[in-house]
């Protein structure tokens, strides 16, 4: 029995679409910005001989955490009922615990310190994020979904270049790099959380509902979905059940996920030891006197931020204007692939200037519809927070499984070459995946 979809009608506004792009710039800023710049840096000083295996123990478990708390974050939020709304108490609350986290580890001089700082940081991160992408299915049309995408891809991209120069060239060192990703959270996502209105329950009158085969029993999902009165009591072992989506039921959802994990994973490894890379392979620092390698990273992702504008905006708006989500997808993996192939060929930081240009077109292009794409392949409406965190499983997947992979391959005989080249065949895969979907063009 097909399910009656209840689908946003009504516009949102250019203020509520910034204020949204800010709140996942403010996130995804801190995750980077700890993961490229503050975290390596503070590894390399406290264990420098294992360096790389300690810093893949700090993102392992961080990930981990993350991967329980996406679907379980999601799915509480979901069930949220206050007069703030569903997701407001979590946007709101997770900036609070994440920049409490944030300055706990700028007095860390362990790495377990390190390891259940980052941890309690990606908890609140995932709370955050969670809530705040699922106001986009919530309350944004299906028409306007790539462009709300593609703004808040640009967020999430310029996000890390302004943190970097932040923690690099107006303040030094790791305390302070953490206590002013601290600051700046709270600057950017606050205000989403505080100042837009989200209603406590889902009205009718702002929905239109698009059913299909509806019968009586198809009135349950909906009143799910409404938060209405006929909400059944809290049973966990439901609750629990209903984390499950079945890729048999649901092939363009598994298929979706898969995609994504697959290109992300290309992301999180060919960041994930960018640092180490300078410093050991290129030695930045010897063609560059008085430079640190932490003010490389800065360059390099000021390049991949300012490639990845144009595409961003670019493939949110032609997705838009043509309904057609998975030919920008699939371009956009292609040009990730192609960037990892360029370090597999050659080690300089000519190349690593070219990579960074190709990866941030890629990865701008994939962002930007993606996320619209998945919003649009959703198994059930009443939820839609607990399905994206699924959705954002793979992302966490991805930040596992990249060091994982990575490390085993940097230290091999094949060195970055290897690792970078096993990156772009991820992404090939990944953007090659995108064609079994069929629910959307």
């Amino acid at each position: 029995m097909d399910e009656v979809r209840v689908t946003p009608v009504e516009r949102v506004t250019t203020g509520w679409m910034t204020l949204l792009a800010l709140a996942q710039m403010g996130v995804i800023m801190a995750m980077t910005v700890g993961n490229q710049i503050l975290l390596p840096s503070h590894v390399a000083h406290i264990d420098p001989a294992h360096k790389e295996a300690s810093l893949a123990t700090v993102f392992a478990v961080g990930a981990v955490c993350t991967i329980i708390a996406n679907p379980l974050f999601g799915a509480m939020s979901d069930r949220t009922r206050s007069r703030f709304g569903r997701r407001r108490p979590w946007i709101v609350g997770g900036a609070l615990v994440c920049a409490a986290s944030l300055v706990f580890l700028a007095w860390q001089e362990s790495l377990a310190g390190l390891v259940v700082g980052w941890a309690v940081a990606q908890l609140a991160f995932t709370a955050a994020l969670a809530a705040a992408i699922a106001t986009v299915p919530d309350q944004v049309p299906v028409r306007q979904r790539g462009k709300v995408s593609a703004l808040a891809g640009v967020g999430q991209l310029t996000g890390p270049l302004l943190g970097g120069v932040v923690a690099t060239v107006l303040l030094t060192g790791a305390k302070a790099g953490f206590l002013s990703m601290a600051a700046l959270i709270l600057l950017l996502v606050l205000p989403f959380g505080l100042f837009t209105r989200e209603p406590a329950e889902m009205p009718a009158a702002a929905t239109a509902a698009v059913t299909v085969g509806t019968t009586a029993r198809a009135a349950a999902p909906v009143a799910a979905a409404a938060g209405t009165a006929g909400s059944p009591p809290f049973d966990l072992r439901s609750f629990l059940r209903r984390l499950w989506v079945s890729p048999r039921r649901h092939p363009d959802f598994a298929w979706a996920w898969t995609s994504r994990l697959m290109i992300t994973l290309t992301l999180a490894m060919a960041i994930g030891y960018l640092q180490y890379y300078l410093r050991d392979a290129v030695h930045y620092e010897r063609l560059f006197p008085g430079s640190t390698v932490e003010q490389g990273v800065v360059v390099l992702v000021a390049v991949f931020t300012l490639s990845s504008v144009v595409p961003t905006l670019l493939a949110g708006w032609l997705s838009d204007r043509y309904g057609s989500r998975r030919p920008a997808v699939f371009v956009g993996g292609l040009t990730m692939a192609a960037s990892g192939l360029v370090l597999t060929i050659l080690t300089s930081w000519s190349a690593a200037i070219a990579a960074s240009v190709l990866l941030g077109a890629g990865y701008g292009m994939f962002a930007a519809v993606d996320q619209a794409m998945v919003t649009q392949l959703l198994p059930a409406d009443a939820d839609r927070a607990k399905d994206l965190g699924i959705v954002s499983l793979a992302n966490s997947a991805s930040n596992t499984l990249g060091p994982v992979i990575a490390a085993p391959l940097v230290t091999s005989a094949g060195g970055y070459p290897l690792m970078y080249g096993v990156a772009a065949g991820f992404a090939t895969l990944g953007a090659c995946l995108i064609w079994r979907i069929r629910g959307v063009r």
